[in-house]
């Protein structure tokens, strides 16, 4: 049984269960950035929700304004990175673990999922939102190459060509062209969003949980592998990028709201 005592004193996780469903709530308003720490505690928190046998589906969810603006780049040093071209960035090797999970999850998306945190809504095995969430994967526009594993899942989930044009941009889509695309699942209105996010999660635990796991299983065959290369690919580019002038110009031109001018 999961033990509300494992995370009553992290004030940046809300997690709750009822009939057979886990809410798990980031708590880090208004933009859920994230950090090595952080993203370290959720993995812990998913993998013993993964562990309780009364627990059968789960919903991600946020506090504030996005959903997760991935990392905070504001001051870069403290971002952590690859210690190697051969070495896994630390906060993708809490990614592999989120993929590894074994029972299904649904993230209800309410506001913008950025760069890492685009790689965190696609834990997820569906994700459903509203027309004022907003998807990108604005690396390239940091001077970086993508991370978390979106090299792998965003082309597994849109398509080769979608997640070029994504990854290329750097552009921002909304809720309407994040599900023609095949993003998102289900665009409902935002102050239904939690709830209808809920139902699914409870439909789909009203299902046999052994069969649910058997066909995950194999619907998400090679998936967690495919994660743990991408990262180790990623993480050797940025390894290099970290240190270039276009990352530089990135973050500061992000920080200063305008376009980069990047040398290459």
């Amino acid at each position: 049984m999961f033990d509300m005592n494992d995370c009553s004193n992290d004030s940046e996780l809300g997690i709750e269960v009822h009939q057979h469903v886990a809410i798990v709530e980031m708590r880090r308003p208004p933009h859920n950035y994230f950090d090595l720490a952080f993203l370290t505690r959720l993995a812990q928190a998913f993998e013993t929700l993964d562990a309780d046998p009364e627990v059968r589906a789960t919903v991600l969810c946020a506090q504030g304004a996005a959903f997760s603006a991935g990392a905070n780049l504001v001051d870069p040093q403290t971002v952590p990175r690859p210690e190697s071209e051969h070495s896994v960035n630390p906060i993708y090797a809490q990614a592999v673990r989120l993929f590894a999970l074994r029972k299904p999850m649904v993230a209800a998306v309410h506001g913008a999922a950025v760069g890492g945190g685009l790689g965190l809504a696609l834990v997820a095995d569906f994700r459903i939102a509203c027309e004022e969430a907003r998807f990108s994967a604005n690396f390239a526009r940091l001077g970086i190459t993508p991370g978390f594993g979106l090299t792998a899942t965003l082309p597994r989930l849109v398509g080769t060509q979608h997640a070029a044009s994504l990854f290329y941009s750097g552009r921002r889509i909304g809720g309407q062209e994040a599900l023609d695309m095949g993003l998102i699942d289900a665009l409902v209105p935002r102050e239904a969003l939690r709830e209808q996010a809920v139902a699914q999660a409870s439909e789909i635990a009203a299902s046999s949980p052994g069969v649910v796991g058997a066909l995950r299983s194999v619907l998400r065959a090679g998936l967690t592998e495919e994660v743990r290369l991408a990262v180790a690919r990623e993480s050797a580019q940025q390894f290099h990028q970290f240190a270039t002038e276009d990352f530089r110009e990135g973050v500061l031109a992000m920080s200063e709201r305008r376009t980069p001018r990047f040398q290459g």
